[in-house]
């Protein structure tokens, strides 16, 4: 199954959706900002209207795809190699951000019982973007979706929008920070696609953590390219997408759902 592309329309742009693209691109003004002692955060909003300033190519769309065949119930290495690589707490309490969290699901008719990691679904439509009232919540040219620090207001409209409770919300003050990961107190947060990885052509750490454990259930690559492995696998085995049902053309597609 190839996938998806985003419908095109022939409507003009909304003008609350102009806004939003002018405040994002006043964000760059403010690259000085600290929102945290000791660490400069990166203007992620800049990358969206520069490709070359953060490695992102409009040509490209990063996808993962999860097979949950191969996805076994009792492994959370991608869960713990997403939280040393972002410096989340390894032990989250209630309140804390978790950017992936491992879910079980059953089959009501059959009972069949199935494993699989949830995280931002990184859709080329996505709900936090369209409400999010400064921009901070945006998509990059290869399809990354991230938040901008600087103008996030903590609102949480936007995890009140995702339908994969993908984001989180950073309640207490923050210590250990990675340099290569801006984060914030009052300010929303989720799956990145470790995104400061992939600019230097790495793949995701739960990518990676995944393949050290000899599971093989995650494949990350350019959905775009025909010939990459992601979209290989896409054209000879039957994908889909977590909600459906909700056309918002993710870059996370799942095999042996």
């Amino acid at each position: 199954m190839k996938p998806n592309t985003p419908a095109t329309s022939s409507e003009p742009t909304p003008p609350w959706r102009d806004r939003r693209g002018f405040m994002a691109a006043g964000a760059a003004a403010m690259t000085g900002l600290l929102i945290s002692p000791g660490v400069r955060l990166i203007v992620f909003a800049l990358a969206a209207s520069t490709p070359a300033a953060s490695g992102a190519n409009p040509k490209v769309r990063w996808g993962l795809l999860v097979d949950t065949n191969a996805c076994a119930p009792g492994c959370d290495a991608c869960v713990r190699a997403c939280r040393t690589e972002n410096g989340l707490p390894q032990n989250p309490g209630p309140t804390d951000a978790q950017w992936i969290r491992k879910i079980e699901i059953r089959e009501l008719r059959t009972g069949k019982t199935q494993s699989l990691p949830v995280m931002c679904q990184h859709c080329a439509e996505p709900p936090c973007v369209d409400v999010c009232p400064t921009g901070a919540s945006f998509k990059r040219v290869d399809g990354i979706v991230l938040v901008d620090k600087h103008i996030c207001i903590g609102c949480r409209y936007c995890v009140m929008a995702c339908p994969y409770k993908a984001r989180s919300f950073v309640h207490e003050p923050l210590s250990g920070q990675k340099p290569d990961v801006p984060r914030g107190q009052g300010t929303v947060e989720g799956c990145t696609l470790c995104v400061h990885r992939v600019d230097r052509g790495e793949s995701p750490a739960c990518v990676q953590a995944c393949a050290a454990q000899a599971q093989g259930a995650m494949v990350f690559g350019d959905l775009n390219d025909p010939q990459s492995e992601i979209s290989l696998r896409l054209e000879r085995y039957a994908t889909r997408a977590l909600r459906e049902d909700l056309q918002l053309n993710t870059g996370v597609r799942y095999a042996g759902l």
